[in-house]
């Protein structure tokens, strides 16, 4: 009887390892409007380390961002795009982004747009008259005119912010219609490249 039960045992236990399943990846929970919670248990996430690359990111974007890394030019036609949603979906902050970047490395069109942003606020950013001073003054600084009354405006709402509330709130829509239709771009895509 002992000879017996030694082979079932051994029997038994290779069976039910066999019935052993890997663990699973954890779930990462599900979130919507109400909350979140745990995803119901046939569920599985995704491993990313297995996924397939973004093949709907738009090659003319990808080499614009490149290319915005190394001319501050196309680094405020980036943040241009960004702004409209042209290529791109819309993000203020993006636009800002690439917008202060071609700033700091001299672009004059982006100085004074950043000053812009800042003095007006940029969708759910709130404004910055400080910060619109700083960007305006190096934009007035090289002569252009319009920076120099917008560094006076922004100048004015550091001492007055009512005035400045009254002032941005009839200002923005016409910033904002002049963002989508009357600044160009520097850069066009042809011959499978981008060309200034």
């Amino acid at each position: 009887m002992r000879s017996l039960f030694v082979p079932l045992f051994f029997l038994c236990l290779l069976a039910i390892s066999g019935c052993a399943r890997a663990p699973r990846p954890a779930a990462a929970p599900v979130c919507e409007g109400a909350g979140c919670a745990d995803p119901p248990g046939a569920s599985t996430s995704a491993d990313s380390s297995t996924a397939a690359p973004d093949s709907g990111r738009d090659a003319r974007i990808v080499a614009l961002e490149e290319l915005a890394r190394e001319d501050p030019r196309a680094a405020y036609d980036l943040g241009l795009r960004y702004f409209r949603g042209d290529g791109v979906p819309r993000d203020g902050y993006r636009a800002l982004q690439w917008m202060r970047d071609a700033a700091g490395r001299g672009d004059f069109e982006a100085q004074k747009a950043v000053g812009r942003f800042y003095l007006t606020g940029l969708e759910e950013m709130g404004s910055d008259p400080r910060e619109a001073q700083k960007w305006l003054s190096v934009a007035a600084s090289r002569g252009d005119r319009e920076s120099q009354t917008l560094l006076e405006e922004a100048t004015a709402a550091l001492e007055s912010e009512a005035e400045y509330v009254e002032w941005s709130t009839q200002w923005r829509s016409v910033f904002y219609r002049h963002w989508y239709h009357d600044y160009p771009y520097r850069w066009r895509w042809s011959e499978g490249r981008w060309h200034d």
